[in-house]
């Protein structure tokens, strides 16, 4: 997505909380596509912070070896139809190992999951701090903080978190250690769009007032300029999920991210690329559950970036038409009459 395109949502004054969320859930009611990706997220979410009780339920965990389920002959293949399936292991056995399908895929979920929201949490902290820092600063802080996020932003991610996953030390907490690598690589984006949209916002007039009226830098940033903030960085935010997803997956494939036994979708499918023919469903499951959680989060995140800034439509186009986009901006035009009147 465009770094300007998000930048343009800023010189807009913010809404009051109260009636700048009701218009944003009017608004996002409207993308049928967007709710049913915040449905599959929610999902996914719930099933994983449920992943004990789920495994509980099934009576299996995600390191438990069960060597009787394979066949060694065959050089590991699950025994039974379906890699396995039965009563005892809903979605099959690991190939070699018998580990259960269902508690890894799980589990995965969370290791994931949780990467990504971390790794994204940091990228905003950084972004926003460094991105208002720089724009309010003289010029000798704008220039500097401005040529670092270029250095950032010109970095090859995976190399840099490959070079920097190959010297930390083995006992670190893996997943805790690309949350931070990928936050602290990548959030140079996040700091051009915040400096782009606080230099738009302090030229405005309530933010001009307030300088006046002798507030301090740090007052007005906090006070005036965060809150118009909130829609170019939530928006570009809910779309860095996805990659930091994909990003998490890719390190785990090439072997340098979530180490075994922590099982993590990137890492089961590093296993599996060997067994695609004989075990198809070790390969199918976690590649489908990453497809479909990118692409859920994508259309989330596309919805929220048409919800935060009615102007600009949908660049997916799913759940959305012409005439339901002009009825939702007649309608959001109408309800912002209602209110300037009242």
């Amino acid at each position: 997505m465009s770094e300007a395109l998000l930048a343009t949502q800023a010189p807009e004054a913010p809404a009051s909380g109260a009636s700048g969320a009701r218009q944003f859930w009017r608004r996002l009611r409207t993308q049928r596509a967007a709710l049913a990706a915040a449905a599959v997220v929610a999902l996914l979410v719930l099933v994983a912070l449920a992943a004990p009780l789920l495994t509980a339920i099934e009576g299996q965990d995600p390191t438990t070896y069960h060597p009787s389920l394979v066949d060694s002959a065959r050089g590991g293949v699950p025994v039974g139809s379906f890699g396995g399936v039965g009563g005892d292991h809903w979605l099959g056995v690991e190939p070699q190992t018998g580990r259960d399908l269902f508690a890894r895929l799980v589990y995965g979920a969370r290791v994931s999951l949780g990467v990504a929201l971390a790794a994204t949490t940091v990228q905003v902290v950084i972004g926003v701090v460094v991105g208002v820092t720089a724009a309010l600063g003289n010029r000798w802080v704008d220039q500097l903080l401005s040529r670092v996020t270029d250095i950032i932003v010109a970095m090859p991610l995976i190399i840099m978190a490959l070079a920097l996953l190959a010297v930390v030390p083995a006992g670190f907490p893996r997943p805790v250690l690309v949350s931070l690598i990928i936050g602290f690589v990548a959030w140079g984006a996040i700091g051009k769009i915040s400096r782009a949209a606080t230099l738009s916002l302090k030229n405005l007039d309530y933010v001009a007032a307030a300088r006046l009226s002798g507030w301090s830098t740090w007052r007005i940033a906090r006070r005036e300029l965060l809150p118009g903030l909130a829609a170019p960085v939530i928006t570009y935010a809910a779309l860095m999920v996805p990659a930091n997803i994909s990003i998490e997956a890719s390190l785990s494939f090439l072997g340098v991210g979530v180490k075994p036994p922590t099982p993590s979708w990137g890492q089961m499918l590093t296993s599996a690329n060997v067994w695609y023919q004989a075990a198809p469903q070790y390969l199918l499951l976690p590649a489908g559950a990453l497809f479909l959680t990118v692409l859920a989060l994508t259309v989330l995140g596309d919805g929220i970036r048409t919800a935060l800034d009615p102007r600009s439509a949908s660049r997916l186009r799913v759940g959305t038409g012409r005439k339901q986009e002009a009825n939702t901006a007649t309608t959001t035009e109408a309800a912002t009459a209602k209110e300037a009147r009242s």
